[in-house]
C-alpha cells in the first residue's frame, strides 16, 4: 500500500468540472484498495505569485500552500490533475509549484555544486491533464510541450521519477468517453499508480 498525495489543480471550484470527478474517482478507488490518501484542492486558495528571487529563497511558504507541501513530503506517490490552459498549466498551479518546490524542500543549493541536490527522491508521480482538443493532436502538434517541461524541469529536477501521464482530450465530448476515463482513474487509484 502507498501514501498518495492528490493535488486537484483545476482552478474552477465548480463541482461539475470533469477534472474534479476524475480526482474523486481516483481518490475513492485508492482508499478502497487500502492506500492512504491526502487530497489537496487548489480552487479558491489564495496563492500569490512570486515576484523576486528573495521571496523564493527567504520568505515563508503561504498558508494555503503548506498543506500541499506537507502532503507531497508525506507521499510516496503524487498525483497532479490540471486542465491545459493556453497550452500550459493554469497560473494557480504554477504559483503553487513555485512556492511548494522551494529550496530546502524540493532542492538544496550547495555552494560548491552547480546542480542542486534533489530532495524529493524516492517518489513517483502521475500527471493527469485534461484538454478540449484531442489528446493525439496535443501530442503530435504541440509535442506535449508543457507536460514534458513539468516532468523534466520541475518533478525530475527535484527527484520525482518516474512520472506517468494521462492526457485526456475532448473533455466536453460524449458521455461514453468520460465514462472510459473515469474507469481508467479508478484502475490507477486502485493500483496506486
Amino acid at each position: 500500500m502507498k501514501r498518495i498525495a492528490i493535488i486537484d489543480a483545476h482552478p474552477d471550484p465548480d463541482p461539475g468540472r470533469f477534472g474534479h470527478a476524475l480526482v474523486s474517482a481516483y481518490a475513492h478507488a485508492a482508499k478502497e484498495a487500502g492506500h492512504e490518501v491526502r487530497e489537496i484542492r487548489l480552487a479558491g486558495k489564495d496563492i500569490p505569485i512570486l515576484q523576486s528571487r528573495s521571496q523564493w529563497m527567504e520568505e515563508p511558504v503561504p498558508a494555503d500552500v503548506k498543506p500541499g507541501q506537507d502532503a507531497i513530503k508525506w507521499a510516496q506517490h503524487i498525483v497532479i490533475l490540471y486542465p491545459l490552459w493556453m497550452g500550459d498549466m493554469p497560473a494557480l498551479l504554477k504559483a503553487f509549484i513555485e512556492h511548494a518546490f522551494r529550496p530546502g524542500f524540493a532542492l538544496s543549493y550547495e555552494e560548491d555544486k552547480r546542480v542542486p541536490k534533489k530532495l524529493l527522491r524516492g517518489r513517483t508521480a502521475r500527471l493527469i491533464v485534461t484538454m478540449g482538443m484531442p489528446a493525439f493532436f496535443y501530442r503530435a502538434y504541440f509535442a506535449s510541450h508543457s507536460v514534458r517541461s513539468f516532468k523534466r524541469n520541475i518533478l525530475a529536477l527535484a527527484g520525482v521519477e518516474p512520472v506517468a501521464t494521462s492526457l485526456i482530450g475532448n473533455v466536453d465530448g460524449r458521455p461514453k468517453h468520460r465514462e472510459r476515463w473515469l474507469k481508467k482513474m479508478i484502475d490507477h487509484g486502485a493500483n496506486g499508480d
